[in-house]
């Protein structure tokens, strides 16, 4: 079984001269990032690889991520992931290091929500900042991961309490 976590980084700033790549989390996001680890921390699932966007909002959410989890040295930049289309998600996850056997992807919209909406699972209008969608698929490696059977395991996000 494999298992993979999509995470949309937090809630965002927009400061003005600053570049899109280069947006920081504003105060809702810097709330969230560590509360929404806390909250999958506490579903003892745990993540061998941390694989982010390297655009700072997505980066930074996966900091408090890997921090929550005590697996800072884990997290893996993946310049690629930022505004992925469905089919880099699907690059990477077939990347991912054969001894994982839980990853963790932080990325950006509408990348994320059109490559849940794909994975046949569960139906999404839009993944919210800082949301958890878990799917699990009955695989032994990831290459296998696209086309094997899938089960949702769960979706969450800040205002779902």
């Amino acid at each position: 079984m494999k298992t993979v976590l999509l995470i949309r980084h937090a809630k965002s700033d927009w400061p003005h001269g600053v570049d899109d790549f280069d947006r920081p989390l504003n105060q809702r996001g810097l709330r969230d990032a560590p509360e929404m680890a806390k909250r999958l921390l506490k579903r003892k699932i745990a993540i061998d690889a941390f694989i982010s966007s390297t655009a700072k909002r997505a980066f930074t959410t996966c900091t408090f991520f890997a921090e929550a989890f005590d697996a800072k040295n884990n997290i893996i930049k993946v310049p690629s992931l930022y505004h992925a289309p469905p089919e880099i998600f699907a690059q990477v996850i077939a990347a991912a290091d054969a001894q994982h056997a839980s990853i963790a992807l932080f990325s950006h919209n509408p990348g994320i929500t059109e490559y849940i909406n794909e994975l046949g699972v569960a139906r999404l209008d839009n993944m919210p900042t800082c949301g958890i969608f878990a799917v699990q698929a009955h695989c032994k490696h990831w290459q296998e991961f696209a086309t094997a059977q899938k089960e949702f395991l769960f979706f969450d996000y800040p205002k779902a309490i």
